[in-house]
């Protein structure tokens, strides 16, 4: 556990179940909840990354997640995207990233698309909700450390501004661009390299050095277009070990349909009237 990790606190769908943790944040579970036995990775053992992370001035649909406090940005935690919505309102990182964190009053955290070298070139973007599945709010299954986050302002789509990635399920492990924000750095990090299938087939694993704490939640990009910097969005760094205890392998879940029943179910709060109220999603 290595990036953006706080204590567990979220809100369950169903408003009649016995909370044990303070509500911070708001958040919208879907599907039944599941339970996991956490074995050790032997298949990524004892690997050594062949490259790093290289620093660059960012792209538009990948960004920062920052705290805030009295109006004025506290520091980046953790990274997230723009993922392809109707509503054109929807990011994706990581579940663990928003573990502790409150999101009140909004604009408690936001996010920060493109950001490099202190500048802020497609604005910055209040997070108003959180999407979670019942596997990772129960049992921190990291099979499911996947959140959909709803970030926008009033009358303006971030989509509009920044374009988006565009999810995809049941994908194979295949070669990806991983981007990130490393902490206490002013320009995210990229590296290409393989992606690898272990633990049964859930999740994968990225060998390339320099992803420090802060770049949980970033995308493992596939099939990136040369000319937009776009990609599918086949993963997120997080999943075993919470996206990994060293810098030079990281971890992600692989995208099945839990993912997807939770990205449809938060498709559909964006589309309502009013998104942060609690529901069920698909079951």
């Amino acid at each position: 556990m290595r990036r953006g990790v706080g204590h567990p606190r979220v809100v369950r769908a169903a408003a009649a179940l016995a909370m044990r943790r303070t509500v911070w944040l708001v958040a919208i579970i879907v599907a039944s909840a599941g339970c996991y036995s956490a074995t050790p990775a032997i298949e990524a053992a004892g690997l050594t990354a062949a490259k790093a992370g290289t620093p660059f001035r960012g792209t538009p649909a990948v960004g920062a997640l920052f705290t805030t406090s009295h109006g004025s940005l506290v520091r980046h935690f953790c990274t997230a995207s723009v993922v392809s919505s109707p509503a054109k309102d929807l990011l994706i990182t990581a579940a663990h990233c928003m573990q502790g964190r409150s999101l009140r009053p909004i604009g408690r955290i936001v996010f920060a698309p493109g950001y490099h070298d202190g500048q802020f070139p497609y604005g910055i973007w209040k997070v108003t909700t959180v999407y979670v599945d019942s596997a990772w709010a129960v049992n921190q299954n990291p099979n499911n450390d996947v959140a959909f986050l709803i970030a926008g302002r009033p009358g303006t789509h971030i989509q509009t501004y920044t374009g988006a990635e565009t999810l995809k399920v049941g994908q194979p492990p295949q070669s990806v661009r991983v981007i990130g924000y490393p902490d206490g750095t002013s320009r995210p990090i990229r590296c290409t390299a393989p992606a690898r299938g272990f633990q049964h087939g859930h999740q994968m694993v990225f060998d390339c050095d320099s992803y420090t704490n802060g770049t949980s939640g970033g995308p493992f990009l596939a099939h990136v277009s040369p000319k937009t910097g776009r990609g599918w969005v086949i993963g997120v760094i997080g999943g075993y070990q919470q996206g990994g205890d060293t810098p030079d392998v990281s971890y992600s879940p692989r995208f099945f349909s839990r993912i997807l029943a939770l990205y449809r179910t938060a498709v559909a709060g964006t589309l309502a009237a009013h998104p942060q109220s609690l529901g069920t999603g698909p079951g």
